[in-house]
């Protein structure tokens, strides 16, 4: 088992820039590809981006493509959120998490049903 959590959120003006980080418990990180989520009020829970457990391989939503970077760091248990050009629209709680079971080169999906572990979360509020 893992847990989770999440570190970084905070208010910005539009434009701006946030580096979301999560923090994984254990000695196992590298075997689980993470994800990153976010919720809105009133929205149901909306893929972000993901990464394979070597970090060599990213996948985005086209809502953050081109503005978002995520990456990880297995000697540290962390995986990372870079938002830049921050809009309205990106306002939200940020959860990360955490897949297990998949191969060392496989980018996990974004259907929340296939992550096993979640954060808390950390509330990003991007101000117009």
């Amino acid at each position: 088992q893992v847990q989770l959590v999440e570190s970084g959120g905070g208010l910005v003006q539009a434009g701006g820039s946030l580096r979301l980080s999560c923090a994984a418990s254990g000695r196992t990180f590298s075997s689980y590809a993470m994800g990153w989520f976010r919720q809105a009020p009133g929205k149901e829970r909306e893929f972000v981006a993901s990464i394979n457990r070597s970090g060599a391989s990213q996948y985005y939503s086209d809502s953050v493509k081109g503005r978002c970077t995520i990456s990880r760091d297995n000697a540290k248990n962390t995986v990372y959120l870079q938002m830049d050009s921050l809009k309205p629209e990106d306002t939200a709680v940020y959860y990360c998490a955490a897949r297990r079971g998949l191969g060392f080169t496989v980018v996990p999906g974004r259907t929340a049903a296939e992550y096993d572990y979640w954060g808390q979360g950390t509330q990003v509020t991007v101000s117009s």
